[in-house]
């Protein structure tokens, strides 16, 4: 691993001093004489490039090839059940390239085929249905752009600053556009009545992979916004998301949006299966564990600057950005602080999509060299603020492993360098 991205376990600075924030006076560099780099002709000028040819399925440029998903090897004791992360400090806007969107295996990611692929749907329906994919592509279907969070995303801050860079803190997300059919077309096509009230129901949906990651989802939560999706981005899934057919389950924890979806079984009462009892469950200081834990909470993270995006260009005009996102709807406000939260000023949000989706944030400022300490808080339609450390602790302890959507910090030096810190 990288000298940069090994991981840091240093934990400081539980309060700070202000620091001063500057204006933003931006302007190009004046030049004292003639740029060669304009006036004198360049190798790429000089000779024809490649033809449109050589490469059938683009690729990302060799100059961007350390845009790349990354994973921390003693997190996990295997790759077959483990996690990478997606690269969020080199990303700009909002959409996730498939390329680099971040990946969750608990059996290792298979290869199932278009012609192989059955979908089921039994249980307390009327009529058990089984569904192939040229099915599924008949049917009516919707576009949305939604975030996916992994429920132990930052899980590893808990108890102190642990690994260094945003990459590794929060990039257990990306965000995608989803081309599929809502769940409750498959329902209603199946039927219902046999299910009687629907207020008491559920549906157990599982993968065909060996682990088969089954999860409990409440009827109401299955006939909203969940969708079955066999696209990402306009294009097929690629294998690790699902391919050729996956469930997404619109703001609420990863794990539940589950893979190579082979069933969906309408129930009386959740399955309680490994997934939703032993894991992803949230456990008190007193031992009583927090279940049902399934939307993910406004959050934010800056991305730039952070501990693997330094600022290498100096003082003057700079610009601090980042990610917030909610799963109870759309972020309305991102504000940013320069001094470990002791003053805060108004983030510039990026163009909104969809609720349950990523939004991009910028603060236009001026950097004179001092140091920082950068946070950013989120504010979603509900009224919901995003926590520190502190006030998360306060209400579970430090036993938890997943939903931490605490306040994040980086400490960013003289000379521009950010590591990650706690100002809880």
């Amino acid at each position: 691993m990288d000298e940069i991205f090994k991981p840091s376990r240093r934990t400081f600075l539980r309060g700070s001093a202000a620091i001063a924030a500057g204006t933003v006076a931006g302007q190009a560099v004046a030049q004292d004489g003639p740029d060669p780099k304009i006036t004198e002709l360049q190798d790429w000028a000089s000779y024809t490039g490649v033809g449109v040819d050589e490469t059938p399925y683009g690729l990302p440029i060799s100059f961007e090839s350390d845009v790349v998903r990354r994973n921390v090897e003693w997190l996990t004791a295997s790759p077959i059940s483990s996690i990478n992360f997606t690269p969020i400090h080199a990303l700009d806007g909002t959409i996730t390239p498939q390329g680099c969107a971040f990946e969750r295996h608990h059996s290792g990611a298979i290869e199932l085929s278009k012609d192989d692929y059955r979908l089921m749907i039994n249980g307390l329906v009327d009529r058990p249905l089984i569904f192939t994919y040229a099915d599924l592509e008949r049917l009516p279907r919707e576009n949305h752009v939604y975030f996916c969070e992994c429920a132990a995303n930052t899980g590893m801050e808990w108890a102190g600053a642990q690994l260094n860079g945003a990459q590794f803190t929060h990039g257990m997300i990306h965000n995608m556009e989803y081309t599929g059919v809502p769940l409750r077309t498959l329902l209603r096509e199946a039927g219902l009545d046999a299910a009687g009230d629907l207020a008491d129901k559920w549906v157990y949906v599982e993968g065909a992979d060996a682990s088969s990651n089954g999860r409990s989802i409440p009827m109401e939560k299955a006939l909203d916004d969940v969708l079955v999706a066999f696209k990402a981005n306009g294009e097929a899934l690629r294998m690790e998301h699902g391919y050729p057919v996956r469930l997404v389950v619109p703001g609420w924890e990863g794990n539940m949006w589950v893979k190579w979806l082979r069933r969906v079984q309408v129930t009386d009462m959740a399955v309680g299966s490994r997934e939703e009892t032993s894991k992803y469950t949230d456990v008190y200081e007193n031992g009583i564990a927090r279940k049902w834990t399934w939307v993910m909470d406004a959050k934010s993270v800056i991305t730039s600057p952070s501990p693997q995006m330094p600022i290498t260009h100096g003082q003057g005009p700079l610009v601090i950005s980042g990610l917030a996102w909610s799963g109870h709807g759309q972020i309305t406000r991102v504000d940013v602080s320069k001094d470990g939260g002791i003053t805060w000023e108004t983030a510039r949000l990026g163009k909104q999509g969809d609720t349950k989706a990523l939004t991009r944030f910028y603060l236009d400022t001026d950097w004179d060299g001092s140091p920082m300490l950068l946070q950013s808080r989120a504010i979603d339609e509900t009224g919901y603020v995003q926590p520190t450390k502190d006030q998360l602790r306060e209400k579970r302890g430090e036993n938890a492993v997943y939903h931490n959507n605490c306040i994040q910090t980086w400490f960013v030096n003289e000379e521009g360098v950010a590591e990650n810190v706690e100002v809880s």
